[in-house]
């Protein structure tokens, strides 16, 4: 049976865990802007479907009277 000394690696110097870190921020930052894009699309799309909601709106009132 394996324990966790013989699966996990912690390495005694430290300045190994800097390459680490430095890739986990980059994913982290492309990962926020990423979810800043797509809120900003969002509510494009959104603002788009008000429009078209408004003219079908008044379309169906035209029609009517």
């Amino acid at each position: 049976m394996l324990g966790f000394g013989n699966f996990l690696y912690f390495p005694e110097d430290k300045s190994e865990y800097i390459p680490a870190a430095i890739s986990m921020s980059v994913f982290v930052l492309m990962a926020v802007a990423a979810f800043y894009f797509i809120k900003r699309v969002s509510k494009k799309e959104e603002q788009k479907t008000k429009q078209f909601e408004e003219q079908i709106s008044k379309m169906n009132k035209q029609n009517k009277g």
